[in-house]
């Protein structure tokens, strides 16, 4: 059984925290909702869960102090044990995160001076810190519970087992659904565009091997992917949840520990990368991004292109599946037919009420069967390119049947096995880990075994 850590205790005697009861030589602290393992919670923290609750527009009726100190304890739990196996975060990742929710209060407020008075902080350091170490709790919390059900896998028995013990009149209803289709049609790069792109990575990989540049510092000042610039092109893979194209993952898992690769392509442009460090399955890789410039004249040749192909679908020359592995650009979908497959569930139907704002602008208009015009599109990096939609199939709102919904009552098969493990997880954890509840709090009803009766 884990003591508190004394560095804590140091600090709360600093505080005042803490006063010695000399008859039961207990200690007594004031203000203190809860100890988990080295982490410590303040009454004040659940006062400012509510608070940010609140300047979220998240309504809190309903929702009790025992309900957050029991999320919190949880939080601080998952954090503890994560900090035990040695699971390691980017800082990096976490001070980007930080600056974004600093200019986005920012943004709302007027002025830091105003976010600092809306919080009723003194100062921006210290508010800073205080996200700063949310922040790093809530990751930590992520990380372990992504760590614990990492494995877990359902096998065709164990869905049909689930579905089966779902009383009929309880089965899931599953809203309309839709089966999308497209073609991508992207503008010819000149040669020299390419060699110009290439021979300015291989600068780059000179600089940093050769003259002893920072790759981060490259990155930060030249990289065009918007969502790791800011921390340097930095990004963590993990072999066996993927999360980047397979060009990307296949070179990240080629390297050693500071080789860097030979300009590389993928859909969204050119990079290069170097590998910072090997955690088992795990990998910390810096990119630097540059994508094609398109001259507008080879815009509208892809456009002139896609709309020979959409009046040839239309008048049955070629089929939408035939034109999608003949002609679309788009790796992911031209081997099946341009269907699209959803992110959230593996499958290729996307539920009406859950589709992305931006797709459904964009099929809302469209009949079952109908082809849109060209649709210009420019994703994260700023490469632009046209498509065309169809909706191939359509699934009106229905009660779950096995055969026709297999793919989402294993999702739902999966998340409660996941499920199962974690509360065995936390029941065992909390069993072998420091917990200490104040007096105050142990009225609560708390859902996990808190108090360990």
């Amino acid at each position: 059984m884990r003591f508190i850590n004394f560095f804590i205790l140091l600090n709360l005697f600093s505080f005042g925290l803490i006063a010695q009861n000399s008859i039961s030589n207990r200690i007594k602290v004031d203000g203190v909702s809860a100890v988990i393992g080295d982490y410590v919670i303040l009454d004040s923290d659940i006062d400012k869960t509510l608070v940010e609750m609140k300047s979220q527009g998240i309504s809190t009726k309903g929702i009790s102090r025992c309900q957050l100190l029991g999320k919190l304890m949880e939080d601080k739990l998952y954090a503890h044990h994560a900090i035990q196996d040695s699971i390691e975060i980017s800082v990096e990742e976490i001070y980007s995160t930080v600056d974004q929710i600093i200019d986005n209060f920012t943004q709302q407020l007027g002025s830091i001076d105003e976010v600092l008075k809306f919080y009723n902080k003194e100062d921006e350091s210290s508010f800073r810190q205080e996200i700063f170490e949310i922040n790093k709790i809530q990751k930590l919390s992520s990380m372990m519970q992504a760590k614990i059900v990492e494995d877990v896998e359902v096998t065709p028995e164990e869905v049909r087992i689930f579905f089966e013990s779902i009383p009929k009149n309880e089965l899931p209803s599953f809203g309309t659904e839709l089966e999308i289709s497209q073609i991508v049609i992207e503008p010819e790069v000149s040669e020299d565009e390419k060699k110009r792109i290439v021979n300015q990575l291989k600068t780059f990989r000179e600089d940093v091997l050769e003259r002893g540049s920072s790759f981060a510092s490259k990155a930060i000042l030249y990289s065009q992917d918007p969502g790791s610039r800011a921390t340097g092109g930095k990004y963590t893979l993990h072999r066996k949840r993927p999360r980047m194209v397979k060009e990307f993952r296949d070179e990240a898992f080629s390297l050693e520990e500071g080789e860097i690769s030979q300009p590389f392509k993928t859909d969204f442009g050119w990079h290069i990368l170097m590998v910072d460090k090997i955690r088992g399955q795990e990998v910390d890789a810096r990119h630097i991004l540059l994508t094609p410039k398109i001259e507008l004249s080879q815009l509208q040749e892809a456009k002139t292109k896609l709309d020979t192909l959409r009046n040839r679908l239309i008048n049955d020359e070629i089929s939408f599946k035939d034109a999608a592995l003949e002609l679309s650009d788009e790796k992911e979908t031209k081997y099946n037919g341009g269907v699209l497959i959803n992110p959230q569930t593996g499958d290729m139907r996307f539920e009406l009420t859950n589709l992305d704002p931006v797709l459904y602008s964009q099929i809302r208009n469209l009949k079952d069967g109908e082809i849109s015009l060209p649709i210009i599109e420019e994703d994260r990096s700023g490469l632009k390119k046209y498509k065309i939609l169809k909706v191939s199939n359509r699934f009106d709102e229905h009660v779950a049947d096995y055969s026709q919904d297999y793919a989402r009552i294993k999702s739902l098969a999966l998340k409660e096995k996941q499920l199962d493990l974690i509360k065995e997880w936390m029941s065992d954890k909390i069993k072998s880990t420091y917990v200490n509840v104040n007096s105050d709090s142990r009225l609560c009803d708390f859902k996990n075994n808190w108090l360990k009766k």
